[in-house]
């Protein structure tokens, strides 16, 4: 059973029949009889308890409801001290109140058809009690005290699960009626119980050692206490009962009629008035119903107004959603060429690395370097080459005071926001004043100090190398292409897509351990550079003066290849359409065999490799490209060969990019990420081995692992963007 439950309520014809009968029980003249049946209560009113206590009603009729208690809360048995006849069946009563037997007139009690699990003990204080029905409920024996009730005289226990009677019961001698189920009884036996009320009696007062006498033989007494107790209800006394009791039989028979004429013209005008009552109702409900029908259609309209601008809108918001996918697989699909292209040019590298080193022989033109002639000695320009000098460590000087400014600017921002203008003034004039001092003390020096001339030989060496400069264009484009991929798995999981989320993780790790080769293999080409230093200084034994300054003079009078090659005879822009295509290491290969634009359209990509081109793609590009500028030339071959008499610089260029994004550059310099710790400066360090670029240098310090995939850091690299 819930410890909590809702009271179930009345309907409206039981609330009417209820406020009718006890507006009967009230009225003056009205019977002893108040009649609450069938009036859907779960409790008992108060003020039928009052109506009994103050009218001295005798017969109290509750059948037929949803009772569970006798008695409500704030209500005393003591009210219905003047009850004889309690009618309390079909119920749902589960116990009757312990001290029921302060009803000591009653003598009728009926709770048939209950869910009564014991009688209480009190019971066999009802020494009026004549009938007793318990008929189908849920008792499981009797209690003693039953044998108490000197008045009893029909007894119903049937259809319950008592199977034992108590001994007790021989002492009620008035019993006339005993209905029980005989099948299921243990106690007096089946046949004992089958043979009768007469044969239970004799059986229970054998056992109890008393000498059975029939009913008959008790039942004046309690006849005649049930008329003396009618006399002195009368009127008139009991001493003259007798003499004016055809009188007073009378005139109740005429009050009777009378009241039974009134109640039937009460009646009538009630009904009356329930009827008109109802014909009101009627036609409220019918208003309602129709103001009802008028709410709910223009609900119904508004709902699917309402319904059709939510289809409306999320018909736009799934276009734009797959507007946003189409956009990231159109994205993804770029970094996934640009990183296969990565690929099969860092494969082309490596090629070109050995074509290089047998090509260039070093060995052989170090040792050549390491003679210096007499005549190189006498045309040495001591003032131009120092100056090369004085501006190669102070570009290499400055790079490092800008980085190093640049952090010292970003780390004493709020510091230096607070100093003044002027004093920022005089301190950048006077660093002005002392760089213009060191940079003409730095030049007079370079002219006496060796080591100083080998420091700019060196610097010159490595930016003059060609395989360390491609290391380092590849290293920024690797570089760039993982801060693309940050950021476009950033913009996944804000939007929440998991699509394509492994190839992205895959691509990342790739152009990762690329990374990480590109960077050994840098630090391997210094190495070497170096051990060539080493050598060159370890050989010069002679110590003679201005050793380095010679040194530094020949590297930077050295060709380009590419100017060399011309000079052998290949066509400029077949040298401009390798160089584009990211091929100058296929140079030699095409100055050996002799190759110009006219040939290559006359030969296709087998010809190409039997050459010695092994990109299949590649092929492709060389031979598209030399028909395209063969056909814008058109009708002037003579742009096909180089000019006459042209004057080549002897100082070096730079040489084109040597590999070319897909994308365009202005797209690439406009990638720019925020930190996803701080969320205000850009990020500008590179995780590896994860390859995520996602935070500044000032959050990167304490981490420890990836703020994108909690990896371990195994090493933080730098990254400088391009302003």
């Amino acid at each position: 059973m819930p410890l909590f439950f809702r009271k179930r309520k009345p309907s409206g014809e039981a609330r009417k029949r209820l406020e009718y009968q006890m507006c009967l029980a009230k009225e003056a003249g009205a019977d002893d009889i108040l009649d609450i049946s069938k009036c859907e209560l779960s409790e008992i009113p108060f003020g039928a308890f009052a109506t009994c206590k103050v009218l001295q009603k005798k017969v109290l009729i509750v059948h037929t409801n949803h009772l569970t208690s006798l008695l409500p809360k704030s209500c005393s048995l003591l009210s219905l001290a003047t009850i004889k006849v309690l009618d309390l069946h079909d119920n749902q009563l589960t116990a009757l109140p312990d001290d029921i037997g302060q009803l000591t007139a009653l003598q009728v009690l009926n709770v048939e058809r209950n869910q009564l699990t014991y009688l209480p003990r009190s019971i066999g204080n009802l020494i009026q009690l004549q009938t007793l029905n318990v008929k189908d409920n849920r008792l499981k024996e009797l209690p003693d005290t039953l044998g108490e009730l000197r008045s009893l005289r029909t007894l119903d226990i049937s259809e319950s699960e008592i199977q034992r009677l108590p001994q007790m019961l021989a002492h009620v001698r008035t019993l006339e009626t005993l209905s029980l189920d005989a099948s299921s009884m243990v106690y007096p036996p089946q046949e004992v119980c089958g043979a009768g009320t007469e044969a239970i009696q004799q059986f229970l007062c054998k056992a109890s050692g008393l000498e059975y006498y029939p009913p008959s033989q008790y039942l004046l007494p309690v006849l005649e206490q049930d008329g003396a107790e009618n006399s002195w209800d009368s009127p008139s006394g009991p001493t003259d009962s007798f003499s004016s009791e055809e009188v007073e039989w009378q005139n109740r028979f005429s009050d009777y009629e009378k009241r039974k004429e009134q109640k039937m013209l009460e009646k009538l005008e009630f009904e009356r008035r329930l009827e008109l009552g109802q014909r009101e109702h009627a036609q409220l409900l019918q208003q309602s119903n129709s103001q009802k029908d008028e709410i709910l259609q223009t609900v119904k309209e508004e709902q699917s107004r309402l319904e059709q601008g939510l289809s409306e809108r999320q018909r736009f918001l799934d276009a734009e959603r797959h507007r946003l996918q189409e956009q990231l697989k159109q994205t993804e699909q770029n970094v996934s060429n640009r990183i296969q292209k990565l690929l099969q040019e860092n494969q082309r590298q490596k090629k070109s690395s050995e074509i290089l080193k047998s090509l260039e022989n070093e060995r052989i033109r170090m040792e050549q370097l390491m003679s210096i002639t007499q005549e190189e000695t006498e045309n040495l320009r001591r003032r131009e080459i120092a100056s090369a000098m004085q501006q190669m460590l102070t570009e290499s000087c400055n790079s490092r005071l800008i980085q190093m400014a640049c952090e010292t600017q970003r780390q004493n921002l709020v510091q230096q926001a607070c100093s003044s203008m002027a004093e920022m003034d005089e301190r950048f004039q006077q660093i002005l004043s002392w760089q213009q001092m060191d940079q003409n003390k730095a030049i007079s020096q370079i002219l006496q100090e060796s080591a100083m001339q080998k420091a700019a030989f060196e610097a010159l060496q490595v930016k003059k190398d060609l395989m360390h400069r491609q290391i380092r264009k590849q290293i920024k484009l690797i570089e760039t292409e993982l801060l693309q991929l940050t950021q476009l798995e950033l913009k996944r999981k804000s939007l929440d897509t998991e699509a394509l989320q492994e190839m992205i993780s895959e691509q990342r790790w790739v152009l990762s351990s690329l990374l990480q080769q590109l960077l050994k293999e840098k630090t391997q080409r210094e190495e070497e550079l170096r051990e060539i230093l080493t050598e060159l200084e370890a050989k010069s034994e002679t110590k003679q003066e201005n050793y380095w300054l010679i040194q530094y003079q020949r590297l930077l009078n050295q060709k380009p290849l590419s100017l060399k090659l011309q000079e052998e005879g290949l066509e400029r822009q077949l040298v401009a359409l390798l160089v584009e295509l990211s091929a100058e290491h296929y140079l030699p290969i095409f100055a050996h065999h002799r190759i110009s634009l006219d040939m290559l359209s006359q030969m296709g990509p087998g010809d190409l490799a039997k050459v010695g081109v092994s990109e299949a793609g590649l092929r492709h590009q060389i031979l598209r490209r030399a028909q395209e500028l063969l056909d814008a030339t058109g009708a002037r071959p003579e742009l096909l060969k180089p000019p006459q008499g042209e004057v080549l610089p002897t100082a070096p260029e730079e040489l084109p990019e040597a590999v070319r994004p897909s994308a365009p550059r202005a797209e690439l310099e406009a990638q720019t990420s925020e930190c996803v710790v701080c969320l205000e400066r850009e990020a500008q360090m590179i995780f590896l081995n994860c390859g995520h670029v996602c935070c500044c240098q000032q959050c990167c310090q304490p981490l420890r692992t990836c703020p994108l995939c909690r990896q371990d850091i195994a090493q933080r690299l730098r990254l400088y963007h391009s302003r």
